[in-house]
């Protein structure tokens, strides 16, 4: 099936509430592929009633196997730039109204859950987070709940013994903490 026959999917989108508070991001996007040309016109048609025409976007290549010069949106043309120095984790997009939204962009492979946290997250108003750094607490966040699951497991599973934990850097053995039990 080509592309342009292909049925178009709505943008998963999340964008920060319009208030005084200014963040470093104005929401989130969670694309199905790493098609730009497939997935930037649903996104396009999505930020138009709020951003007006938009224009011109600029991604990192660095997630995008292919950048092509421009993607055929509703009734226009946009324009499509790649900078190394533009953090990978984020899409800028220029309207004609000379707006700019800055989207975190989440991987299309990531968890539902972990997608909506990074959804929730990037949308917070006032946000000093940057796309990277929402990307490193979730990947920091995922790996604690991963390893409460073990913890639970461990309760669950009979008690059947463990290798001793080591510390990842150094290989040292590491003692858990007990936790005090909740009230």
């Amino acid at each position: 099936m080509t592309t342009a026959l292909a049925p178009t999917l709505p943008a998963r989108l999340s964008l920060t509430p319009k208030t005084t508070l200014a963040g470093l991001l104005d929401g989130a996007w969670w694309p199905r592929s790493r098609d730009l040309a497939v997935e930037l016109p649903p996104l396009v048609d999505a930020l138009e009633g709020q951003y007006g025409r938009i224009t011109r976007v600029t991604v990192n290549p660095t997630r995008w196997p292919v950048v092509p010069h421009t993607v055929p949106a509703t009734g226009h043309t946009v324009h499509v730039g790649w900078f190394t120095e533009q953090d990978p984790d984020k899409m800028i997009l220029l309207s004609y109204t000379v707006s700019r939204c800055d989207l975190l962009v989440i991987p299309p492979g990531t968890e539902p859950a972990a997608a909506a946290r990074l959804m929730t997250a990037a949308a917070l108003p006032g946000s000093v987070l940057t796309a990277g750094g929402l990307m490193s607490d979730e990947t920091a966040t995922g790996r604690r709940m991963r390893d409460a699951d073990s913890e639970n497991d461990w309760e669950t599973d009979g008690g059947a013994a463990q290798p001793p934990l080591r510390h990842p850097v150094v290989g040292a053995r590491m003692i858990p903490v007990p936790q005090s039990p909740r009230r």
